[in-house]
């Protein structure tokens, strides 16, 4: 079942959703750039490198550092990196109804200018975003302490164009 289409859907508003990502947490994290590139079917795998193209330079106000190994499933910006990867796997949270009816604190559905997403909040004190109901999913992980206000914002247009709605 997809939590999204769930009659309890929990949508935020861009400035709760902005709130969210702001206050999690204060300290660097891994400075290391490296990520592990997912590996998708070839028609994602596609969807995703129509992502990269599109990818915007700046990511609030943080230039683009594309982590290691190179790759068009993956981008990164600042240091510690905002991290991008494309065609990763659908989370086991989206389908659990539980998060849809906000009872599980680390998981909360939003939507940022037509895009919609799950954030989950990780033990390590970083915040992943997961887009939802799109035919890739587009994984941003913002380490805690980042600033990221726009981080979503910026993203939006990109998504949109890149990877259509549905299944």
């Amino acid at each position: 079942m997809n939590f999204f289409r769930h009659r309890h859907r929990t949508v935020l508003g861009l400035p709760a959703l902005a709130l969210l990502i702001v206050t999690t947490g204060c300290s660097s994290a891994d400075d290391s750039d490296s990520v592990t590139v997912p590996s998708p079917t070839a028609k994602v795998a596609k969807l995703c490198r129509n992502l990269d193209s599109v990818l915007p330079d700046k990511v609030d106000g943080l230039d683009r550092h594309d982590p290691e190994p190179a790759s068009a499933l993956t981008a990164g910006w600042g240091s510690p990196a905002i991290i991008l990867r494309c065609g990763v796997v659908r989370p086991p949270k989206m389908v659990d109804p539980k998060v849809a009816t906000g009872s599980d604190p680390k998981a909360i559905a939003g939507e940022v200018n037509g895009v919609e997403w799950l954030m989950e909040k990780q033990d390590d004190g970083s915040t992943r975003f997961t887009t939802a109901n799109r035919r890739a999913y587009v994984e941003v992980t913002v380490p805690e302490g980042r600033d990221t206000a726009g981080m979503l914002t910026d993203m939006a247009s990109s998504v949109k164009k890149a990877i259509p709605f549905g299944k």
